[in-house]
């Protein structure tokens, strides 16, 4: 057995500076809880710089084959625990001196880990383990601040999560029990010849518990309720991490663990992404709740990036353009994320009348971040769907790639919905509607929104880099 804890050093990071946050948050005072912020923090950026070393290594498997460890593992661990580290920033002014402060930090890089581990799981015992630690935390950060919305929120994610955990623990025991094995390529090898029945049935049901971590059809029904009962920092994590997660776990296992012709699974994913992207686009039309939009803006978002995963066996760039596309969204969710924080008493559309006058630099920062959602140039988002809807053609998917035109079009009603009233209508009679809560989550804004617009522009420089490590 090649047991190697030196090469999961990205993934034990956060998790001792959880345990250690968790130790020191029993004696310090509430007024210094900046340091339990601080060791968080500490956790992600040691787990990123342990990654940048890893990279310089050679891709191997370790603990019997069981974890993996290669490029795609390497791109999860920076866009994880980057997107980890924006979410510490765009908390501080809400959770700062709240009673709960260190459970949030600490659930927070839980998660985090799980959602690294489930991308890097090269097993379907080592992948049900990791589905756990992403999901059990989130569920406390859901409902962390213990009032009736947030409550019942977190108990209908808890609910699902349980209810898709267990289809999805049933369809790893029936492959694990005709192929004889857990592993990944034992999977591919002895699934060739077993029932069909029996394969595709496990294939469904696996499918169905990593559905639910990407947010995407049919699996979607917790997203607007969790994301709208949760505070706003714990919202732009569920929203965003457990989705990375779910996808890179998806890649793996259907090009990883699944024979060539042993199920269509690529026809299945097309008809989830084709829903997934419509549906979300749809109910986001009528909503004027900007929290409960955005959510619906990450079930659309899910759909193109299941396109990716669709086309995963078929075309070599689908895997560069899924993690560019993850790298993107996540920047540019949680630049929205960070402006809805900064304006805890705009809860509505019609709050952020007049926004512009008022803060014009947020405004500026909102208007990057939701025309990047869209894939407006040059944002990173626009840039990330040009490659798939790319790659989804040279797959022989054009149908779908048509479709996912139509809907990002379809999307700009929505987004411009929300923007509108904040060029041109006059600021509410409410004034502390716009009343700002800090400098973290406005900064955090302004830096999301930059580094979308940075990226983007320097996807000629990026995108090569990642296929040097993405492509064999």
């Amino acid at each position: 057995m090649n047991e190697n804890p030196g090469a999961l050093v990205p993934e034990i990071a956060p998790v001792v500076a959880a345990i250690a946050a968790a130790v020191a948050a029993g004696w310090i005072p509430r007024r210094r809880q900046w340091i339990i912020r601080a060791v968080a923090a500490a956790g992600c950026l040691a787990g990123l710089a342990a990654t940048a070393l890893a990279m310089l290594g050679s891709p191997g498997r370790v603990f019997d084959g069981s974890y993996a460890v290669d490029p795609a593992t390497d791109a999860a661990r920076v866009v994880v625990l980057g997107a980890a580290l924006v979410v510490i920033c765009l908390s501080v002014d809400t959770v700062a001196g709240e009673r709960r402060e260190a459970e949030f930090y600490i659930l927070v890089l839980l998660a985090s880990a799980g959602a690294v581990a489930m991308v890097g799981a090269d097993d379907l015992l080592t992948l049900f383990a990791a589905y756990l630690l992403a999901s059990i935390p989130a569920y406390g950060l859901v409902g962390l601040t213990r009032d009736p919305t947030g409550t019942e929120a977190s108990l209908k994610y808890y609910l699902l999560g349980a209810l898709f955990g267990i289809v999805m623990l049933a369809g790893a025991t029936v492959l694990i029990g005709v192929a004889a094995t857990s592993t990944y390529p034992g999977l591919q090898s002895a699934l060739a010849g077993a029932p069909h029945t029996a394969v595709a049935f496990g294939v469904v049901a696996v499918t169905a518990g990593l559905l639910f971590k990407i947010g995407g059809v049919p699996a979607q029904f917790w997203v607007p309720d969790a994301i709208d009962g949760a505070s706003t920092p714990a919202a732009a994590f569920v929203a965003t991490i457990p989705k990375i997660g779910g996808l890179g776990a998806a890649w793996r296992f259907y090009t990883h663990a699944l024979p060539a012709h042993a199920v269509n699974w690529p026809i299945l994913m097309a008809v989830v992404a084709a829903a997934t992207m419509s549906l979300g686009n749809l109910a986001a039309f009528a909503q004027t709740n900007v929290k409960r939009l955005l959510a619906y803006s990450t079930i659309s978002q899910a759909g193109y990036l299941l396109m990716a995963i669709t086309v995963a066996g078929r075309n070599g760039l689908a895997q560069r353009a899924l993690w560019y596309y993850l790298a993107a969204y996540a920047l540019t969710n949680l630049g929205a994320f960070a402006v809805v924080a900064e304006l805890p008493a705009a809860r509505t559309i019609a709050d952020y009348r007049g926004m512009t006058r008022r803060h014009p630099a947020l405004a500026a920062a909102l208007t990057v971040c939701l025309l990047g959602l869209v894939g407006t140039p040059p944002t990173a988002v626009f840039i990330a769907k040009l490659e798939i809807f790319t790659a989804t053609i040279d797959g022989g998917y054009t149908w779908l790639a048509v479709l996912a035109v139509a809907n990002t079009v379809a999307s700009l009603y929505y987004y411009l919905r929300w923007l509108a009233p904040t060029f041109l209508a006059r600021p509410a009679d409410r004034r502390d509607a716009l009343a700002p809560a800090g400098t973290w989550s406005a900064v955090t804004a302004y830096a999301a929104a930059a580094g979308s617009l940075a990226l983007g522009i320097a996807a000629g420089v990026a995108l090569p880099l990642g296929a040097g490590r993405l492509l064999p």
